[in-house]
């Protein structure tokens, strides 16, 4: 099965997302997206694919969305694409492709609808038991 798997080290659920990707048996193309950010083309496929919209996509903590104003319902998509472009930790994270689906997984839980054999028991960073019937 392919899987990417776009990462932010420094983010706890996309660690946990990450983890459980491999301990389901598949080794992830793993996109750190802070290094090597998406092309707006992609951005949107991957928005279109999630079926969410662009400001659904648009991660408020630790990010400049403050200072920006980007809670004003002003910004057109487009504009607001452009601010991802220019500000990739605007981009929530993880997102994960594979051949079931493209999905925001937030909680990390939601990445075994898009796995073949998801782990029976997973167990977070911060200790939560994740139990996969």
């Amino acid at each position: 099965m392919s899987v990417t798997i776009y990462h932010n080290p420094d983010c706890g659920t996309s660690r946990n997302t990450l983890a459980m990707i491999r301990q389901s048996g598949v080794e992830p193309t793993v996109v750190e997206y802070l290094k090597t950010p998406p092309s707006r083309e992609l951005l949107g496929q991957l928005i279109a694919a999630m079926g969410i919209s662009v400001r659904a996509l648009l991660r408020e903590k630790g990010t400049p969305y403050q200072e920006l104003g980007l809670n004003d319902a002003k910004w057109t998509d487009d504009e607001l694409l452009d601010f991802m472009m220019a500000h990739p930790i605007l981009i929530n994270r993880p997102i994960v492709v594979t051949p079931k689906g493209t999905r925001l997984c937030r909680p990390s839980e939601a990445v075994i609808d898009l796995l073949n054999d998801p782990v029976g028991r997973f167990v977070k960073e911060d200790g939560e038991v994740i139990e996969v019937r």
